[in-house]
Order: structure tokens, then C-alpha cells, then sequence
């Protein structure tokens, strides 16, 4: 924010988002360090904040005597008007240092709605959009996160990506800039400036675009979560953020195999750490931050190999201080009445169940490998607990979907209110279901990235159908997401280098904050896109040929392309692909990565 005044503060909404200095933040003098890093998130303070991928690097960064990690997130629009008006840069909330004075500028791309906020944010700190054009001395801008697994949209305007988990490579990559010759920000030439990026693309897992795609960049694993501890000094904010709660994470991966899911794929193996490290971490966290609840983060929580124990041991360790425990959403047949019981001796926290579909054939489409029956026995099992609100997700636009799937979903969500009802008696009346659906999108390494994604127009009829059978429910919920913001999604999470163009010009419109339904508008995207010549409708409306290249081919996740096309065949034909932690390797190719897989396969 450049110098921070009294005054400045007094000007904005929130002046806790730009105050730093919270506790658990890092302190260190910067001339004493050899490398400064800004992690930034291009989002606002209480979305950024919440993210527990930046916690891990804020910690693993600072944990090194070398090195400088701050923070820096997008501001709202009124501390963006002072800032221009003011001549005031982006600057890190540690030391109020410009983030072009750093060397490095990290960004998390977790959505691919969050593009023009990059871009903002970029231009707020001073820093060139365009890496082709960046000054030598300027800082190196690196991406991270879900979205650099189809890096292209936004090639243009970063000098590299980390493809794949950051624990041990930012060491590499610190190891690297500090072990060169290549000059500070501020008093670096070209030639050391592309020498430099010339190195870093040698880093497994590191990709540098102004080289080209030719070289293929594999996804860097963590072999062993138990090898890296999870952070306990987390930065506690001054201000309620999205997350307002301790978050660990207690495994990494799934093999449940859901065909839409991009997380399940490029996640893989499966990693848990131990009992111990976990109850162990959770003490420390607490005391360390004062959190009365805590969210033990999965992407599928009672797939942890002894959640029952873990559950006893936390609450052994948390109760007498009032700590209460958060799982997030569930699958539908993992949840039972004793686990169910366990995690509510403290207090009940939020519980959400993901069916995804209303009917059995999508299920089986999808290889979600649930029934109806393990829905409707997790919810009973929930309201016996004493749970008297849950909330479902769903999703419309999968493949092979029609209207009666669509009309299925109501049908669904009426028996688990049913059962709630004659569960609960006589306090029934509390009874509440808050029911989400979102669009489908297919995403980049899943077997759904060949598929085709609903047009608009049908999204918005079968919302309509679902607002028509919803309005029969009482004490139900219902959120249907946006099918505008899900078309623009689809196109960027599949687009090529060309999208950096059209990114660009809605920026250059006013476009930030897209992610926010409040904030996005379909036409600066379309008056971009007729200017590129992009029909975004007929990019993401159709089936994508298998010999059709893909834009990020070069980007290898572990998980072979043979096996995604197989499933995505057998999605059409309806078949069903087993755990491979139960019922055998699927051959997924994750092994080539060198990381052990629980499934003992290839």
C-alpha cells in the first residue's frame, strides 16, 4: 500500500485487511535476508487469508534464514481508488515494502475467475504485465496452484509456474536464486535475467513459457506428508475472514476416481500423516492462535485410514478448552452414525453431503460410486446425532444429463427432508436443508476435459425446472450458481495462449473481481471475445475430438492421458471404475511421478 497513513485507514472500509503486523506474521529485518518474497493471493484479505496452501509456504518460507516471505492480497475498490489517486503501490502488509522492490511476486491461481484480479494486481504493484517486456531488474513473477495445470491463459504475463506441490520445490528454487550470480532486483540485467530463467526451468516441476512447450514439465509430488509438518503459527487475522477457524490438513490425494473432479486427479497418491503428528500439530496450533474450532481438511475426510481415532485423540486433547471439530464436505457413504456421534461432542459445526447427482445413471456417469440409500443412511445417521441443518451439492450439465436427472435431484433432497422429519419428531421445526448446485465445468487432466458443457440457455431452463420443484419443499434452501460466470470458466480453464488477449482487454473494461456474481459482467467477456474472434459459446458448447490438441499437453500431472480417455469411454458408457485402494491399481500412471502409490499399482 506504499506508506500507510492514519488517514489512509481512516478512508477505507476495512482498515483491518491492510494494517498487518497480526499476530503470528512474520517479523524479520530485510537487510538481513538474501531473498524477499511476496506470496500474493488475487483475491481480497478475507478470501486470501483462509487459504491454507499460502499458510504452508508463508511458514515453509520463513522457516529459512535467507529468506523474506510477506503477503499481499488485492484491495477492495475503495482502498484501489485512494492507492491510484495517491500514487501508492501494492505493497506486502509486513513492512509495507512495494512488491516491485522484491524479488520474487508469487501468485496462487485458484480460480480461473481470479485472472483479471491477477492482472489488477500485478498493475496495482507496478509491476509490467507482460514477462516479454519486463524490465530486467523488475521481479520475478511466479504462479502456483490448481490452475497452472493448464498454465497458458496466463503464459503471457508470468516468468514461470510451479506445476504441482510447493513444499520441497520453492526450497529448490530459493536454493537456485540465492546460489547465482544473478544480481538483485533493481540492479539485474537481460542477460542475467534470462540466464536465471534459463536455470529455473531445469527445476523439475518449473515451467518457463518464454521457452516454449517443448520440454515437458512433470508435476513435482511430496513423497511423504509425515516429512513435512503442517504449520502451527498460522497468521491470525484482525478481521473475521471466510474461514474464521484452525485448519490442518490431514491427507493428501484420493482414489475415489470421480470423473469430473480435477483435484482427485492431480493430487494423487493418497499420503496421510500419522495420528500422532496430527494430534500433536492441533495442540499447537490452538495454542497458538486461540481458534475454538478446527477443520481437519481432506478431500475426503473419513477416507482417512483411522479418522475414528484421530476424532478421540483431538477430542481428548481439545475438549476441556471448547475446541470443536470441522469436516468439509462429505461423501455420502463414508459418514456414519458413530463418526457422526464423535465429531459432534464439542459442538456441532457445519456438515455438507455431496451427492453431485440426483439420479443413480448420472451417479454411475460420473463414478461416484454412491447410492441413494448411502444418502439417505447418512443423513438419518446426522439427525440422530442431534445435526437439525445439512447441506447438500449438486451439480447440473454433467454429461448424459436430461431434464428427468435434473427433476431427480428434488426428488432426492425431498426423501432426505422426509427423513429428517420422522428422525427428528417433535423438533422438526428446526429442521433446515441448504441445497447448492453449480454448473459442471470440465477441467483440464479429468476425463471430462474432451466433454462439452451446457449452454447457457439450458442451464438457465433446467434451473428453472429445479426453482419449480424447490418451490414444493419447505425448509429447504436452494442456490443455483451462475451459468454466465460458468461459461467464462469453462472457457478459460480450456483455452491456449490466446486467452491471454481477451483476459487482457477485460481487465483493460473494468473486469476484477469476477469471481464475485455481484462484480462479473458477461459482456465485457463477449465484446473481448468478438474482438479476438473467439466464439466462447461454440469453444465450450462441444465434445472435444481425442486428436484434438490439448493446451496443456506439455503439462505432464502424473496421470496418463490414455487412462483419462479410457474413462472418459467408460463414462459413456455408463461403467463404473472401482477405488483402486480397494479393489486394485486402475493403472493411472501416477506411479511414473516416483511416489509411492497405496494401491501397490503402476
Amino acid at each position: 500500500m506504499g506508506q500507510r497513513t492514519t488517514a489512509f485507514l481512516r478512508r477505507v472500509v476495512t482498515p483491518a485487511r491492510y494494517l498487518g503486523q497480526e499476530h503470528n506474521s512474520s517479523r524479520k529485518d530485510p537487510s538481513t535476508v538474501r531473498v524477499r518474497f511476496a506470496l500474493c493471493y488475487p483475491d481480497i484479505y478475507e478470501i486470501g487469508m483462509s487459504h491454507l496452501g499460502s499458510h504452508i509456504l508463508y511458514a515453509t518460507m520463513n522457516e529459512r534464514p535467507d529468506t523474506f516471505c510477506e503477503r499481499a492480497y488485492h484491495p477492495w475498490d475503495d482502498a484501489v481508488a485512494l492507492m491510484r489517486q495517491e500514487g501508492l503501490p501494492l505493497a506486502t502488509l509486513e513492512t509495507q515494502t512495494p512488491l516491485r522492490e522484491l524479488d520474487f511476486v508469487g501468485i496462487t491461481l485458484q480460480h480461473e475467475l481470479n485472472y483479471t484480479t491477477v492482472l489488477s494486481l500485478l498493475d496495482l504493484a507496478g509491476v509490467t504485465l507482460r514477462s516479454a517486456v519486463r524490465r530486467p531488474a523488475e521481479p520475478l513473477v511466479i504462479g502456483g496452484g490448481p490452475c497452472v495445470y493448464n498454465p497458458e491463459p496466463l503464459a503471457p504475463f508470468f516468468d514461470c509456474f510451479v506445476v504441482g506441490e510447493g513444499e520441497e520445490v520453492i526450497h529448490e528454487v530459493l536454493d537456485l536464486y540465492v546460489g547465482g550470480n544473478w544480481g538483485r532486483t533493481g540492479q539485474r540485467g537481460a542477460e542475467q535475467r534470462a540466464d536465471l530463467l534459463a536455470r529455473l526451468a531445469e527445476v523439475e516441476g518449473v515451467y518457463v513459457p518464454a521457452l516454449g512447450t517443448e520440454r515437458p514439465v512433470r508435476r513435482r509430488v511430496l513423497p511423504s506428508l509425515e516429512a513435512v509438518p503442517p504449520p502451527t503459527r498460522p497468521v491470525v487475522p484482525y478481521c473475521q475472514v471466510t474461514h474464521d477457524r484452525g485448519q490442518i490438513e490431514i491427507s493428501r490425494g484420493c482414489t475415489r476416481g470421480c470423473r469430473f473432479c480435477q483435484a482427485g486427479m492431480i493430487y494423487r497418491p493418497v499420503r496421510e500423516r500419522s495420528v500422532q503428528t496430527l494430534v500433536d500439530a492441533a495442540a499447537a496450533l490452538i495454542d497458538n492462535t486461540g481458534y475454538d474450532e478446527l477443520s481437519l481438511v481432506s478431500l475426503n475426510c473419513p477416507d482417512y485410514s483411522e479418522v475414528l481415532t484421530l476424532v478421540d485423540r483431538l477430542h481428548e486433547q481439545l475438549a476441556e478448552r471448547r475446541v470443536g471439530l470441522g469436516l468439509p464436505s462429505l461423501r455420502t457413504d463414508t459418514f456414519s452414525v458413530e463418526l457422526a456421534d464423535r465429531i459432534q461432542q464439542v459442538r456441532k459445526t457445519g456438515l455438507t453431503f455431496a451427492p453431485e447427482a440426483g439420479s443413480q445413471r448420472l451417479r454411475d456417469i460420473i463414478n461416484k460410486n454412491v447410492t441413494e440409500a448411502d444418502l439417505l443412511a447418512a443423513s438419518e445417521a446426522a439427525f440422530k446425532a442431534g445435526w437439525h441443518r445439512l447441506k447438500l451439492y449438486f451439480m447440473i450439465g454433467l454429461p448424459g444429463e436430461t431434464d428427468d436427472d435434473v427433476l431427480a435431484i428434488g426428488d432426492l433432497v425431498a426423501k432426505v427432508l422426509e427423513v429428517g422429519r420422522e428422525t427428528l419428531g417433535p423438533s422438526r421445526g428446526r429442521l433446515a436443508l441448504n441445497v447448492s448446485v453449480a454448473v459442471f465445468i470440465p477441467k483440464p487432466h479429468t476425463p471430462f476435459q474432451w466433454a462439452p458443457q451446457l449452454p447457457v440457455a439450458e442451464v438457465l431452463q433446467r434451473q428453472q425446472l429445479l426453482r419449480e420443484r424447490f418451490a414444493r419443499l419447505k425448509q429447504v434452501r436452494l442456490s443455483c450458481h451462475s451459468a454466465e460466470q460458468a461459461l467464462v470458466e469453462s472457457y478459460l480453464a480450456r483455452a491456449g495462449r490466446e486467452a491471454a488477449e481477451l483476459t487482457e482487454a477485460v481487465y483493460r473494461a473494468g473486469g476484477r473481481f469476477e469471481s464475485w456474481d455481484d462484480r462479473f459482467d458477461l459482456s465485457r467477456w463477449e465484446n473481448a471475445a468478438a474482438a479476438a474472434g473467439v466464439d466462447l459459446a461454440s469453444e465450450v458448447n462441444r465434445e472435444w475430438p481425442p486428436d484434438r490438441p490439448l493446451p496443456w499437453d506439455h503439462i505432464h500431472s502424473g496421470i496418463s492421458k490414455a487412462y483419462l480417455w479410457a474413462e472418459w469411454q467408460r463414462a459413456l458408457a455408463g461403467e463404473l471404475t472401482g477405488d483402486c485402494r480397494l479393489s486394485g491399481c486402475t493403472d493411472c500412471g501416477v506411479r511414473a511421478l516416483g511416489a509411492a502409490c497405496p494401491s501397490g499399482g503402476r
